[in-house]
């Protein structure tokens, strides 16, 4: 065997192979698992901490801790169901007549063209109105044909048990680690010597406070977001501000997604339906939330996690190709978990080729 194949290297590409495996096979179905884990260990220090003011044994403080998790939980699903989703039905609906009203207002344009270009050559004119028109067909098509389809929404229907079935399991999961969280823990240390013990301390203590510093960044950045969109559109558009400002708020905490994915349609439909001094309000709007996006969380983001923004793109954008939209917070947070191995030195990244 060459000696670069030595028992440690092999060692290494056997257990790299493993963990490629479990993230490929195992991981994507154990979603609710995984995430139950996650949501106990940020949830046990409340725990701890009601345990010890009151004095109270932990089956008792778990079972608060749980409780006012899911009135909290309960309670922003039910506002999300009925006013968010709400909204974005009657949007749905309203789809066709949006289109039909852009359809309106390119006939009009359509007109003025003409006029303007009679100096031009009768083939290039008919084939700048041959290309529009069919853009704007297809566009109506499919977004009548996609997103308004009967077979889409019966699809989704059918696809409720199984959300409830991980939703079961990852509430009953949720409960049983908080109560044997400290079981676990004794487990895991029981294995392990002392000095591999103090390293794994060093570990998870680091990581609690770089996951806590990231939720604490999106969640301050996400706020300011939340009171500037609030405060613009009570301005441009009162009848419609808490319901926006809840759905940006909301959409804008997703990394690498922002309140851009909202705003841009909205004010490029009034530019086109001809209302150009709404559109623009709505574009500044944007405009600003993009410039308070781009200079605060990079200043919070660092001071609270220490990542590069490359380092983390590269986390979210692999993360969401393995597990799907929770990728965005899954794919940090492994990041996060190898730098801190690699702080308390339980992973030895020092190697020349």
């Amino acid at each position: 065997m060459p000696k670069f194949f030595n028992r440690k290297v092999l060692t290494i590409i056997v257990t790299v192979v493993i963990i490629t495996l479990l993230s490929l096979y195992i991981l994507p179905i154990s979603i609710p698992l995984i995430s139950a884990f996650i949501t106990a260990l940020f949830l046990d220090p409340a725990v701890r901490v009601l345990r010890k003011r009151f004095n109270i044994k932990r089956k008792l403080s778990v079972l608060i801790v749980f409780v006012l998790f899911l009135l909290f939980s309960g309670l922003s699903l039910y506002f999300i169901t009925t006013k968010v989703i709400g909204e974005a039905i009657q949007f749905a609906e309203e789809i066709p007549t949006y289109i039909n009203q852009i359809s309106d207002k390119w006939e009009i344009y359509e007109k003025d063209l003409l006029s303007a270009s009679e100096d031009l050559p009768n083939e290039v004119v008919e084939q700048i109105q041959d290309e529009v028109g069919n853009f704007f067909n297809s566009v109506k098509s499919g977004l009548t044909n996609d997103y308004v389809n009967l077979n889409k929404i019966s699809s989704f229907i059918g696809g409720i048990p199984n959300y409830l079935v991980n939703i079961l399991v990852y509430l009953i999961a949720l409960f049983l680690f908080m109560i044997d969280l400290p079981k676990i823990r004794a487990t895991i240390y029981k294995h392990l010597t002392e000095k591999t013990a103090d390293k794994v301390n060093f570990m998870t203590s680091r990581l609690s406070y770089v996951v806590l510093g990231f939720l604490k960044a999106q969640f301050l950045v996400s706020v300011i977001i939340f009171i500037a969109t609030l405060l613009g559109l009570l301005w441009i558009a009162p009848e419609a501000a808490i319901v926006m400002s809840v759905v940006i708020w909301i959409v804008d905490f997703i990394p690498l997604i922002g309140s851009i994915v909202i705003m841009a349609p909205w004010f490029t439909y009034h530019f086109i339906t001809g209302n150009i001094g709404l559109g623009t309000e709505l574009a500044i709007l944007a405009t600003v939330l993009l410039i308070i996006r781009r200079t605060v969380e990079p200043k919070v983001m660092g001071r609270h996690i220490g990542l590069s923004p490359l380092a983390t793109l590269i986390a979210m954008y692999l993360g969401l190709k393995l597990f799907g939209l929770l990728g965005f917070f899954i794919g940090p947070f492994i990041l996060i978990l190898f730098n801190s191995a690699k702080e308390a030195g339980i992973i030895k990244w020092n190697f020349k080729l």
